[in-house]
């Protein structure tokens, strides 16, 4: 068996997430669309696909990686090619490789980097509703770089989650960078894993804090739990950049 290793770009935004499973369960799903075109391809119903990140509803991918097992003999030029024709276009294969067979693109991924792009104008762009998070008025910048040097580190980032599995909550933040100017701005998270909507609770956390409808200071009460985690920020607007290895 091969164990093939690939590097996925796609626009979330028609789709339920990278898979849903359990009581959510549904086909329209990144992995979903990926997997049907695996069985066509390769001819093996049995097609297990291992992703770095689940990403979640709305949310885009730069760069999700993903491997799966196969027998198939076919040349690693002619897979890119197959699932490219026939994935739908808001799917796009960029990188196909034979890795060892040990490799598990979400067992052995060391860190994941997502990226939330926000636009910033009196008049929303039509082109880029999309895929930015529109702002009215300027977030505080400076409030929300101080702000976010409240997450990095080790952390129990249970309140910043709706993770519903009794599994570990702790997870390291090892960077947040808020950079960008009057007309675009982005925020950077870098950390060694992401709970269920984690990415999405923290962004939406310092996004109050820049438009001063919280303080600073409601983190540390967040992660105790004394006060309430801040609602969600729009998934349109947020990437997963990159899965390390």
């Amino acid at each position: 068996m091969r164990n093939i290793r690939l590097t996925i770009e796609y626009d979330g935004s028609r789709y339920q997430g990278w898979s849903r499973l359990g009581k959510e369960e549904s086909n329209n799903t990144v992995s979903n669309k990926i997997i049907e075109v695996l069985r066509k391809m390769t001819g093996e119903y049995l097609i297990e696909l291992n992703c770095g990140c689940r990403t979640e509803v709305g949310v885009h991918a730069y760069a999700q990686v993903a491997n799966f097992k196969t027998g198939s003999d076919m040349d690693i030029l002619d897979i890119k090619h197959y699932l490219n024709r026939y994935l739908p276009m808001d799917i796009a294969i960029t990188n196909v490789e034979d890795v060892p067979d040990r490799f598990h693109a979400q067992l052995n991924a060391t860190s994941k980097t997502y990226v939330y792009r926000m636009t910033i104008d009196d008049v929303p762009s039509v082109f880029d509703r999309k895929y930015t998070y529109h702002c009215f008025k300027i977030p505080d910048k400076k409030l929300m770089q101080q702000a976010a040097l409240l997450f990095i580190g080790k952390h129990d980032f249970k309140n910043f989650s709706t993770v519903k599995k009794n599994k570990s909550t702790v997870k390291e933040i090892f960077e947040i960078e808020v950079y960008g100017d009057t007309e675009e701005m982005q925020i950077l998270i870098h950390a060694d894993d992401f709970l269920h909507n984690m990415a999405r609770l923290v962004v939406g956390t310092l996004l109050e804090i820049g438009f001063g409808t919280r303080k600073k200071e409601d983190i540390e009460e967040i992660f105790a739990g004394t006060k309430p985690v801040s609602v969600p920020c729009d998934p349109k607007g947020l990437y997963l950049q990159e899965v390390s290895y």
